[in-house]
């Protein structure tokens, strides 16, 4: 390892993360307050142009952030993948851990919530990013233990298929009512076989080349 540890490294980006899910939440907080003073529910109500404009942008530099500090903890490509998705995974987390400190929100796991914008709005129950959070915190936290122990994560074809489908399946499961986020309406009930089937590929596509890597030796 170089003079920063992995444990050292795991360390700074969770703090990196967890302070990072307090700014994040604090903005929706304000947000919240301009558009929703009585509390927010769905359906969802008409948002200025510009403040829709600025929360894609939001987003967009949200990402380029966590991207950036898994850059510069890895060396190479897969082990900078894994960082990333611990410092994306404990943000996520975290986010919600810090509306339900501010604001009391959510009530429950399964309220609705707008999870992302882009490229359409994606709606589901909070439970589903935080599982799918704590999912990649596992795999991220693995990857990286696998470079620390001088071997390398080398997903296959096989492996690529599963998470290529899986992120299609569980992208599908939030956006596949976008319209009715558009038209101000209640979405239909969430599709939670959906999740599970996108969990399940996620997590076999990931321990297919996680348990080669461990069978291959230094």
């Amino acid at each position: 390892m170089d003079e920063i540890t992995r444990r050292n490294k795991l360390f700074i980006l969770t703090l990196f993360a967890i302070s990072f899910a307090y700014v994040e939440a604090a903005v929706v907080v304000y947000l919240r307050e301009i558009v929703y003073p009585e509390g927010f529910s769905f359906p969802l109500k008409d948002i200025p142009v510009k403040l829709i404009v600025t929360e894609l942008f939001r987003e967009l530099a949200t990402i380029v952030m966590l991207l950036s500090a898994a850059m510069i903890s890895g060396r190479r490509g897969w082990e900078r993948f894994g960082y990333f998705l611990i410092v994306f995974g404990i943000w996520d987390i975290f986010y919600y851990v810090w509306l339900k400190a501010t604001i009391n929100w959510p009530s429950s796991l399964t309220e609705w919530d707008v999870l992302f914008l882009i490229p359409l709005p994606w709606i589901g129950p909070v439970l589903a990013p935080v599982l799918i959070s704590l999912l990649m915190v596992i795999a991220g936290v693995a990857i990286t233990q696998l470079y620390d122990q001088d071997r390398a994560f080398k997903p296959g074809l096989l492996p690529w298929g599963l998470g290529v489908t899986a992120t299609g399946v569980i992208l599908y499961s939030f956006m596949s009512d976008f319209q009715a986020t558009l038209d101000n309406q209640m979405p239909d009930a969430y599709a939670y076989h959906l999740l599970i089937v996108g969990l399940l590929l996620y997590a076999i596509g990931f321990a297919i080349p996680y348990r080669a890597a461990l069978k291959s030796g230094r």
